[in-house]
């Protein structure tokens, strides 16, 4: 499957700073199309504040009607993208900045409850798959150009697998974050 991407401007970009969003567009990527409801009763809102947010979704270019599973009463909807990108570039401006850091605030938050189910999981997990996980993280010295170099590296390799379609294979998620330890740069160790 070819991997589409959605580089959104720092407009829309604000529309995925609320974490529930940002579960909803996850949702409707890897489970693929649902209704407000479905979604609603899968993350335990009311149907009301679903549709109100995947408006907003909409408005912005991450999902779409799915033509192909509405009826007239039901309203389907599916991610646009299979990704959204944000680069690594500085913005060009401080409310740009503001925008960023307040999306990856909310990727943070999906992430660490992602993270969290894992590890509650991880003990019904056949022994294959303990084997295959880590929990880990590596502190090395690197220069900002050395560290950028690495990152770019291993986008590569993680953009390059194949996806398996073998009855023994299952959705396999890697987060990847890297960044100084807090402290080391800015000098404030709190």
């Amino acid at each position: 499957m070819d991997l589409t991407s959605i580089t959104p401007t720092p407009q829309a970009l604000k529309a995925l700073t609320h974490p529930v969003r940002l579960r909803m567009l996850g949702l409707l990527r890897v489970e693929g199309s649902a209704t407000a409801t479905q979604l609603a009763t899968r993350l335990g809102l009311n149907s009301g504040a679903t549709s109100y947010h995947l408006r907003q979704l909409a408005t912005h270019g991450f999902i779409t009607d799915d033509e192909e599973r509405g009826n007239g009463r039901d309203r389907w909807w599916k991610a646009a993208h299979q990704a959204t990108m944000t680069g690594r570039e500085a913005p060009p401006d401080d409310e740009a900045r503001e925008t960023l850091d307040a999306y990856l605030q909310s990727v943070v938050t999906v992430l660490t409850e992602q993270l969290q189910r894992a590890v509650e999981e991880r003990a019904l997990l056949p022994d294959a798959w303990r084997a295959a996980s880590e929990f880990s993280d590596f502190g090395i010295r690197l220069t900002p150009a050395r560290a950028k170099a690495l990152m770019d590296h291993l986008d590569e390799i993680l953009l390059g697998q194949e996806e398996d379609d073998s009855d023994d294979a299952a959705d396999f998620v890697v987060q990847l974050t890297a960044f100084p330890r807090p402290g080391t740069v800015t000098g404030d160790p709190s």
